[in-house]
């Protein structure tokens, strides 16, 4: 039996597809924490990630270590010439901390 969001996540998973020249972002947010993955799906390899529990982002509240987060995973795919990405909010509703790192990593100078 599938949990409401991982049906939700089937979905998403489903219609976003990652390739070389437009990675995907995978979002997944657990209790405490928040991590981003920059994903190549036609070769089934994560480029970059970043999490709360990298030593760069400092604590705070959680929507701003979230949108901490989203400058930095941004701030390493630019610097490997990645500027254009989708977006894969991993089943979850796009608001909270889910959305402020969408608008870090768009700060942060990804397009999506």
């Amino acid at each position: 039996m599938l949990t409401p969001r991982a049906k939700r996540h089937n979905r998403v998973r489903a219609r976003v597809q990652g390739t070389s020249e437009r990675p995907r972002l995978n979002v997944f947010r657990s209790l405490n924490h928040i991590y981003a993955q920059v994903i190549d799906d036609s070769t089934g390899r994560t480029l970059f990630s970043a999490s709360t529990l990298d030593k760069t982002v400092g604590e705070a509240a959680k929507i701003d270590e979230a949108r901490a987060v989203g400058k930095l995973v941004a701030e390493r795919a630019t610097g490997a010439g990645i500027s254009k990405v989708v977006f894969d909010r991993g089943g979850y509703l796009y608001h909270g901390r889910i959305k402020a790192l969408a608008e870090g990593a768009r700060e942060g100078g990804l397009d999506f």
